[in-house]
């Protein structure tokens, strides 16, 4: 049922990402007119960035005016970067940080593995067990920086290994991972809330979420 669920929300969202650079391609100029676009379709598309890469300036913009902060990622490396820094920092206090990483304890065929022979395709350098070690010292980092941090929780998933939320009450950034490139080159969305692609981001984590399994219970200093 998991799986049949992100299959419809993906589709949804892959058919946004076609249409979108379709008509743009990804020029900071033509950014109005996607605005308009959605607010005449009610998507709540407000920018379309070529590479994922290049929206973390705005990411931690809208991290220091967050509520709330939801992360649904693919290996996490977002997390140890400077667009979160000022959270690990205590400079933000948001009211909730929920962080949403691939289970490396999970052996065998899991979707982490699967996601890594995707990778192993054009990047000869990841071995079998590189992406795996490379949650591992994500969440080792997490482990560290959020022992000040207030109702935070850090949890662990098995399944389908294709997106990446990024997600506050006021906005969500979504990539969808394509199996012949990095996260970081793939188009990221912004979208604004309210709006159909906002709650296509929610929707994603929520259901993560529901079948996770806590590494650090919800914090409370």
């Amino acid at each position: 049922m998991t799986e049949f669920l992100f299959g419809i929300l993906s589709s949804l969202a892959a058919s946004a990402i076609l249409l979108v650079l379709g008509l743009l391609r990804g020029s900071r100029p033509l950014w109005w007119l996607v605005t308009a676009c959605s607010w005449c379709t009610g998507t709540g598309l407000g920018r379309v960035y070529r590479h994922q890469s290049s929206a973390e300036q705005d990411i931690a913009r809208d991290l220091g005016r967050a509520r709330w902060i939801k992360v649904l990622a693919g290996r996490g490396n977002v997390l140890t970067r400077e667009a979160f820094s000022p959270l690990w920092a205590g400079e933000l206090s948001p009211e909730s940080t929920q962080i949403l990483l691939p289970d490396p304890r999970v052996q065998g065929d899991s979707w982490l593995d699967r996601r890594s022979q995707d990778l192993r395709r054009f990047d000869p350098g990841f071995t079998p067990d590189l992406l795996r070690s490379q949650v591992r010292t994500n969440m080792d980092y997490l482990t560290q920086v959020s022992r000040t941090q207030r109702n935070f929780e850090l949890r662990s998933f098995d399944l389908p290994n294709t997106c990446r939320v990024i997600a506050t009450d006021r906005a969500a950034y979504l990539t969808f991972y394509s199996n012949s490139a990095h996260g970081r080159n793939s188009p990221c969305l912004y979208a604004r809330a309210p709006g159909l692609l906002y709650s296509i981001a929610l929707q994603q984590f929520d259901a993560a979420w529901m079948d996770s399994s806590p590494v650090l219970p919800a914090s409370q200093p």
